[in-house]
């Protein structure tokens, strides 16, 4: 089976204005804590991180799988970073592959940056 690439990095996803910018509306502050709640859990970062620096900027399930606990907790992790807008998956055949949603980094640093 050939590999599929991912799709290319697109522009950081409109999210927020930097925090000194002004003031977050109560829907953005919803939005922005549940990704930064995701990536709270240390075993949710270091997956997230397992994903993002993968060769390709994919990573199939079955080369993640060993961050110290078991399978079933790694797929309620990643269900948790999907569900935060964090990661897309794919599944082909067998495995699901996983890739960070594009320009989410961007947007979270952009978040953390101070405005002009």
């Amino acid at each position: 089976m050939a590999n599929v690439k991912p799709p290319p990095a697109a522009a950081p996803v409109p999210c927020c204005p930097p925090l000194d910018e002004r003031p977050l509306g109560a829907e953005e502050a919803e939005r922005v804590a549940r990704m930064f709640k995701a990536l709270a859990d240390p075993v949710r970062l270091r997956l997230f991180s397992l994903v993002a620096s993968h060769p390709g900027g994919e990573a199939c399930v079955c080369d993640i799988a060993d961050v110290g606990v078991s399978q079933p907790t790694v797929s309620h992790h990643l269900k948790k970073l999907k569900e935060a807008g964090l990661l897309v998956s794919e599944r082909r055949a067998t495995w699901v592959f996983y890739r960070v949603e594009p320009g989410v980094v961007a947007a979270m640093g952009q978040l953390l940056t101070r405005g002009g």
